[in-house]
């Protein structure tokens, strides 16, 4: 039975850098959150935005400013990495090209001169779990991408450790290897119960493998949600135009008695401010999902069975829209549709044809409000019940 992995625990930590001319740029603000004994979770966020600087520290190779750093309930703010309890894979892999697979794996057991025996033991059950058998005595060079990567995992699981934490690791991989790795890491992760602190800015990453998804910008934590939470709730506009592929439109609207504004566009909307409440302000902005837009369903009525195929009946939000472009992405087709003065995209199977002028209907369900001055999502007084994150 292994050894439960207690949860890994960020309170309000912050971290700046001094530029080059001797002036203070923060990178990370007040970033919180838990990692669960058992849980993947991921870092997502575009370059720049501190995510790997989160993972250095939590790794013990940078310092925060100020906040605490608790695992298993211990704070290891001052503790070395090296006691830290946890492995460390690379976007580099950090193999050494001159020492075989078998050697780079126990390396790290040979310099806290661990006895050959139990080095050889932990090597053999490492290769096993990650089969890494044929390779024991090949170099690094002699290995696909693929399987380097599988020996970082394997140096970083030799040690003990039951917390990984992983910087882009397949970032050096081809699309094709990397959906593999994908399919083979979450698989390791939960048939060994790791504990996984994933660092990617790919999307399709985070989402199909983490239990909980960090969104990061600019040095904040913008949302932490399970991946269906985040792509279904965005709790702002930001995190509402990063998730999804394409992502959500977001576009400007006013608010105008039981319409909305929408460039010289005046929309009837008294279903949709029903449903968000008529408390609402003036100035907003309108999220709808490419794929959760119907072209050609006429007036606004009752969308029964038509509307993102939800099969309620309820009723649809109807926005006339001119065909500007489009484009083949295989099995479906992409369309941006200006609306007033603004532009909202439309995605379709590739057969379907697409008239040039449009009612563009969408289940309420489906649309989202946020406020234009913070950009923070209006919830609706009625909304799908979807899994938990903590």
């Amino acid at each position: 039975m292994r050894t439960p992995v207690p949860e890994v625990l960020l309170r309000s930590l912050s971290k700046s850098f001094t530029g080059t001319r001797g002036d203070r740029h923060t990178v990370l603000h007040d970033v919180g959150f838990t990692v669960a004994d058992g849980e993947f979770a991921a870092i997502l966020g575009p370059s720049g935005c501190g995510k790997s600087t989160t993972l250095r520290i939590v790794a013990g190779l940078d310092r925060a400013d100020s906040g605490e750093l608790l695992i298993g309930g211990r704070d290891v703010s001052n503790v070395p990495s090296s006691e830290r309890g946890l492995g460390m894979v690379f976007q580099n892999y950090a193999l050494f090209p001159h020492l075989s697979v078998a050697e780079n794996i126990i390396f790290g057991l040979k310099v806290r001169r661990v006895g050959k025996a139990e080095r050889n033991e932990r090597l053999l059950e490492a290769a096993r779990q990650l089969q890494l058998e044929p390779y024991l005595d090949r170099r690094p060079g002699q290995l696909s991408g693929g399987q380097r990567q599988r020996v970082a995992l394997g140096r970083a699981l030799v040690g003990g450790s039951r917390l990984i934490l992983m910087d882009e690791p397949l970032s050096n991989l081809d699309a094709r290897l990397r959906a593999d790795m994908r399919t083979e890491i979450r698989e390791l992760q939960q048939r060994l119960g790791l504990t996984v602190l994933y660092v990617t800015h790919d999307q399709v990453e985070a989402m199909t493998m983490a239990d909980k998804v960090i969104v990061m910008r600019e040095g904040f934590v913008d949302q932490i949600s399970a991946p269906e939470n985040l792509y279904a709730l965005p709790e702002n506009a930001h995190v509402a135009r990063f998730i999804g592929a394409p992502p959500m439109s977001v576009i400007e609207a006013r608010r105008d008695g039981d319409a909305l504004l929408i460039g010289d566009q005046r929309i009837p909307a008294a279903h949709l401010f029903a449903r968000f409440g008529h408390d609402l302000p003036e100035e907003l902005l309108l999220g709808i999902r490419p794929e959760d837009l119907v072209p050609g369903l006429g007036a606004p009525s009752r969308a029964e069975n038509v509307v993102a195929g939800t099969g309620t009946g309820s009723a649809a939000l109807s926005l006339p829209g001119v065909l500007e472009r489009q484009e083949l992405l295989g099995a479906d087709r992409l369309a941006t549709y200006s609306v007033g003065d603004q532009n909202l995209r439309v995605r379709v199977r590739a057969a379907s044809t697409l008239p040039t002028i449009s009612q563009l209907g969408a289940s309420l369900d489906h649309v989202h409000l946020f406020t234009r001055a913070d950009q923070i999502r209006i919830p609706a007084a009625i909304r799908p019940v979807l899994a938990q994150a903590s």
